[in-house]
């Protein structure tokens, strides 16, 4: 059981450091991973906002929902604060109304 925990949580990092990754690279070099590439217009904007989706959901991860201090609903309407803020950012950075699933017809 502790040993599947332990996948999981080294998965979840992973996964953060990939996007903390892809992040950097947008701010810094102006560069998009290629899902996204086709509608991201402004590559620096969603760099920062990939930053604040990473920072949301690694203070998740590392601080959890706290308990211990009485404060747990409050920390975890923080991090899907930023979380979501940081979609948001991300959003504001692609092409508005495009269609991803559009055919050359």
């Amino acid at each position: 059981m502790i040993a599947m925990h332990m996948l999981l949580v080294v998965g979840a990092w992973l996964v953060v450091a990939l996007l903390a990754a892809a992040g950097v690279a947008s701010v810094v070099a102006g560069w998009v991973p290629w899902p996204a590439r086709r509608r991201v217009v402004r590559p620096r904007l969603w760099g920062y906002g990939t930053l604040l989706t990473t920072l949301g959901l690694s203070l998740l991860l590392l601080l959890g929902p706290l308990e211990e201090a009485g404060a747990g609903v409050v920390a975890f309407a923080g991090y899907c604060a930023l979380f979501l803020a940081g979609f948001v950012v991300q959003a504001l950075a692609q092409r508005p109304g495009r269609d991803t699933t559009k055919t050359a017809s």
